[in-house]
């Protein structure tokens, strides 16, 4: 059992890499439905905008478990004396790939690309991969997120990984909780298959150790991500800045 601090709105598991791929090993195919969650500087200044119970903040809360993808995040955390142990979510897919799944297993990818499954099964020809792409617009059709909760149901998975961006992936895992049906582990991985497939390339581990993997990011596609990490991403330092430390912590049962 570990425990969860409070940073930003959100509750945070205390739990580092290998500690999470303990429990998500113990997950079989048929457990009660449970989903994770992995915000970093982009999800939290996008949920400070909205609502206190708005679908997303909802979406967040309700996940089982809750890992800070955001070395800068977790930075600004300890400045209130707050531990986030770091666990990149492209880091935990590709471990649940190649350590926590065993052969014969079945896993569901919604989103990425057409084709993710065949270059899933060169990393783990052992394993049955099923896909369901999304159309776009995801985050307003409701109607196309039922549909994609209908499949990672059906498909019988013992791992649902959710590749259609956030708030979308959140969105959808909540819904999906809330279904008699639903079984297995959803994991909200954003762009994580891209960095299995090679389209995109992670930063340097010196980067990434002194929380510039942004940077990088950035001078991969100004174009894109110009406005994500040089107007909306500084708020954070705001939102950090007016944060006052909640008096406990709350310890958790995992799902």
């Amino acid at each position: 059992m570990g425990g969860r601090m409070d940073y930003l709105g959100l509750r945070f598991d205390q739990l580092d890499e290998d500690a999470v791929v303990d429990r998500l090993r113990a997950r079989t195919a048929d457990a009660p439905f449970a989903y994770l969650v992995t915000p970093n500087v982009d999800h939290v200044v996008r949920l400070s905008r909205l609502s206190d119970n708005a679908e997303e903040w909802r979406a967040y809360r309700r996940a089982g478990w809750s890992l800070c993808d955001s070395r800068i995040l977790a930075l600004l955390a300890s400045l209130r004396g707050i531990r986030l142990p770091v666990v990149p979510g492209s880091d935990l897919t590709a471990r649940l790939l190649l350590d926590v799944a065993a052969p014969g297993d079945r896993i569901a990818l919604i989103g990425g690309r057409e084709g993710d499954p065949t270059v899933l099964s060169r990393l783990r020809p052992d394993i049955v991969f099923v896909q369901h792409v999304p159309p776009m617009g995801l985050r307003d059709d409701p109607a196309a997120r039922t549909a994609a909760v209908r499949f990672a149901i059906g498909s019988g998975a013992r791992f649902i990984l959710l590749a259609t961006g956030s708030p979308q992936q959140e969105l959808i895992a909540a819904e999906a909780l809330d279904h008699p049906d639903a079984r297995g582990t959803a994991l909200c991985i954003g762009a994580s298959i891209d960095f299995l497939a090679g389209r995109e390339k992670r930063a340097p581990r010196w980067m990434q150790r002194l929380a510039l993997e942004w940077l990088h990011r950035l001078l991969s596609d100004p174009a894109r991500l110009w406005r994500r990490y040089l107007v909306e991403g500084p708020r954070i330092l705001l939102l950090a800045w007016r944060f006052r430390r909640p008096p406990s912590s709350e310890r958790r049962v995992d799902p």
